[in-house]
């Protein structure tokens, strides 16, 4: 059986506009992308507490759009706010047709949220906070934690990070880069 193929997400918001960002890889411990993809956008909703993902979704889809079709998506963020009450990834599953596991992994705990497990990586003593939606969570939290690098962040999060902060506003909606 061959290794999924997963891809990782991040926005960078600058004023009205943002650029999105996806790392697309195979198998949970790849140390590098196989496509990498950015899209940029002109207009991006206000943030509203409790419902980042009328801000965040669109530009999600629309670098997904550049990419191909993944088996597997990580978001940065929470799956599941609290009881009843969808995160950025249960919309975005939802937006996918249910087809396509999500995997939240957020840097910072929310209070109240749901069916979430910590996870240590690196030497740090501060966990990443993992929910899911499609796939099991103890099998999520189990694959963020062998996801290559030595740090709290796994090394292709950290790059999709940086990719989305670094990229300059693409002229056309989107830039795949096949690796």
């Amino acid at each position: 059986m061959s290794e999924p193929l997963i891809v990782c997400l991040d926005v960078d918001y600058r004023a009205e506009t943002a650029v999105a960002a996806g790392l697309w890889f195979r198998g949970w411990t790849a140390a590098h992308e196989e496509t990498q993809a950015i899209a940029g956008f002109r207009e991006v909703a206000a943030y509203e507490p409790g419902a980042f993902y009328r801000r965040e979704l669109p530009c999600l889809l629309g670098v997904l759009r550049e990419g191909p079709l993944a088996d597997i998506v990580i978001v940065d963020g929470y799956v599941s706010l609290e009881p009843g009450h969808p995160g950025l990834g249960a919309h975005l599953h939802d937006a996918l047709d249910r087809q396509v596991p999500v995997v939240g992994v957020a840097k910072t705990a929310y209070r109240s949220a749901s069916d979430v497990l910590e996870v240590l990586r690196g030497q740090s003593a501060s966990p990443l906070f993992v929910t899911a939606i499609g796939i099991d969570l103890a099998t999520a939290a189990a694959e963020v934690k062998r996801m290559h690098g030595e740090h709290r962040v796994p090394a292709l999060l950290r790059a999709v990070d940086q990719l989305a902060r670094r990229s300059a506003m693409p002229d056309r909606t989107g830039i795949v880069l096949k690796l």
